[in-house]
């Protein structure tokens, strides 16, 4: 199967209101360019640095979301272009991200991500810190951040039940995002949930954008 097959197959399973994240982290140049050539546009990378230099080498229509963990320091180098930055998992990240958006004249989208997971290891939010970050003066003062809506990975299990509870789960907290309080720079209308492996599921339990990489690009 070529890329843009699987690009195409995957893209006529999506329903209409489903944005699909190409994940291209690690993957060559040429790779993306297939896809781009096969009609997609937004490309899904972990690490800043290979994000920017993609970035110079590649069309300029294409949106870049930064999927991975970010580190407070690199993130001047992603905020002149980069589109939507999922993994937001902190007051202070979000104050840089504020920062650098403003020094380059820009409003940068982001979700904050929540824990859902069982693991430790994942990276996120807990609701209260959640509720703490939307409903704080500082959050308000923010004018050139825009928090889009939420991010959250399952546990790495072939259990379905425990993934369907936890993207459950992260609905619910996505579905009172917008009662705890009106604020300008608080849109929520992106649910970021579902990979290669759980996307259908994710769907199904309500997610708006879905991060796929190995389905597209195949394993290297």
């Amino acid at each position: 199967m070529s890329i843009k097959n699987n690009l195409l197959e995957i893209k006529s399973s999506l329903p209409e209101h489903v944005t699909l994240v190409a994940v291209s982290k690690t993957k060559p140049v040429p790779d993306l360019m297939e896809a781009y050539e096969a009609g997609q546009r937004i490309f899904g990378e972990n690490k800043i640095q290979e994000m920017a230099d993609k970035y110079e080498q590649l069309p300029k229509d294409i949106e870049w979301h930064m999927i991975g963990h970010v580190q407070t320091n690199k993130v001047k180098y992603m905020a002149p272009f980069v589109s939507l930055v999922h993994g937001v998992d902190s007051m202070k990240l979000l104050a840089e991200i504020n920062k650098q958006a403003a020094k380059n004249n820009r409003v940068i989208d982001c979700l904050l991500q929540v824990h859902i997971a069982e693991e430790e290891t994942k990276f996120g939010m807990d609701q209260k810190e959640l509720t703490a970050v939307i409903t704080s003066d500082d959050f308000q003062q923010m004018k050139n951040i825009r928090v889009t809506g939420l991010m959250g990975m399952a546990t790495f299990t072939e259990d379905e039940t425990q993934i369907k509870k936890e993207f459950d789960h992260l609905k619910s907290i996505f579905d009172n995002l917008d009662q705890q309080r009106e604020a300008a720079n608080l849109k929520p209308k992106t649910l970021s949930m579902g990979m290669s492996g759980d996307y259908k599921l994710a769907i199904a339990c309500g997610s708006t954008m879905v991060r796929i990489g190995s389905s597209i690009f195949g394993h290297r």
